[in-house]
């Protein structure tokens, strides 16, 4: 029998670390991006997510966007499966090296067996450079 979970949870961060004990430590919820230079290359961008409610196997793809909302930036499949209603699973992709290109709004999507869950914006801003050693 297959039960459809539900997505608890999403978001883009800095970093996870799992504990000895299991539980997760989220650093940095992002959501957007500064940066001075265009190309900009990220070090380290994590999804995590959260599944519950559900029972059987399934796919799990996610997918950062560009602006045009054609261009895939990166993408990353995870299986798992639930073995009853009352069990949850907590995924984790880790991107490094994505690079943007352009400044606005991108979006990283979340697909359960190809069928698109969820759908954020992650912004990509350009900023100046202030120079702090001239005084008015």
């Amino acid at each position: 029998m297959v039960i459809t979970p539900d997505l608890q949870a999403s978001f883009a961060c800095e970093d996870v670390r799992v504990e000895a004990a299991g539980p997760h430590t989220v650093v940095g919820i992002i959501n957007g991006i500064g940066t001075h230079t265009l190309p900009f290359q990220v070090f380290k961008l994590c999804i995590w997510t959260r599944w519950c409610s559900g029972e059987g196997e399934f796919r799990q793809t996610t997918r950062l966007l560009a602006p045009d909302e054609a261009t895939v930036l990166a993408v990353a499949t995870t299986d798992f499966q639930l073995p009853d209603e009352d069990s949850h699973t907590t995924n984790v992709n880790i991107f490094g090296g994505v690079q943007f290109s352009e400044e606005g709004v991108h979006h990283v999507e979340i697909l359960l067996d190809e069928e698109l869950v969820l759908r954020y914006p992650l912004r990509v801003l350009k900023r100046e450079v202030v120079d702090q050693s001239r005084r008015d």
